[in-house]
């Protein structure tokens, strides 16, 4: 699909194959990117950065220095991917825990999250906690799974049930709810929150690299309602 994510086209397919933790995190980013302000020597902040496929990703196309930051995957095993990708001095692995950030405060010209913000965000008071590390005027972008419309507890279809266990959809919102979830904590101006147009495309694409029972779910969604999409939220301090 180099039609919808012509940066993300020029990387080595098995290299994302190999690394992926979920859907394509390098099309998230450059979905992402497009709706932020990304300029060479910006420091940002890569939360939950996963095995920073997106991390090497921001600093070779936007020109910006990365802190990778993630708790799952240990900064050794991203250091030798960051090597291995000549950008020693442009990509710095971090392991931190996302309530424990061990940043200065306004350190970050931007902060972005990408399929991960959904496990730790959800808290009416985080994206305040996580403001305080942008410096005045920097932005803060997510790209997460979403749902098209608000599901209760006793509303999720049985075949994403499958997908992501009993309660793994709790953290699942619509970009509209992320936009007045931020705007409660009155730090941060939202200016924008939407669904990106690729986002069929993209879930389509992580259907082979799942397991049969998670092709079996994803299909079920997009042959009946498509409720999953992502959510594209971006805002201003």
């Amino acid at each position: 699909m180099t039609d919808l994510f012509p940066r993300s086209a020029a990387y080595d397919e098995s290299w994302v194959t190999e690394n992926r933790m979920g859907p394509n995190v390098l099309w998230l980013a450059e979905s992402l990117a497009e709706r932020m302000t990304l300029e060479p020597g910006m420091r940002v902040m890569d939360l939950g950065c996963g095995r920073g496929l997106s991390s090497v990703f921001l600093a070779r196309e936007f020109g910006v220095e990365v802190w990778a930051t993630d708790l799952w995957i240990k900064p050794t095993d991203n250091w030798e991917r960051i090597r291995e990708a000549g950008l020693e001095g442009q990509v710095h692995p971090i392991y931190a825990e996302a309530h424990q950030l061990p940043y200065a405060e306004g350190f970050f010209d931007a902060i972005v999250s990408l399929d991960a913000y959904q496990y730790f965000g959800t808290a009416d008071l985080y994206v305040q906690y996580l403001a305080t590390f942008l410096r005045p005027g920097g932005e803060i972008g997510i790209v997460c799974p979403a749902f098209r419309r608000e599901v209760g507890p006793d509303d999720v279809p049985d075949s994403l049930t499958d997908l992501y266990g009993e309660g793994g959809f709790h953290a699942f919102h619509t970009n509209s709810w992320w936009r007045d979830h931020w705007r409660k904590a009155a730090v941060v101006e939202v200016t924008l929150a939407d669904e990106p147009p690729e986002s069929d495309a993209i879930w389509e694409e992580f259907v082979p690299h799942t397991r049969p029972h998670e092709q079996e779910a994803l299909r079920a969604d997009a042959t009946g309602e498509r409720l999953l999409t992502f959510a594209r939220v971006v805002a201003r301090r």
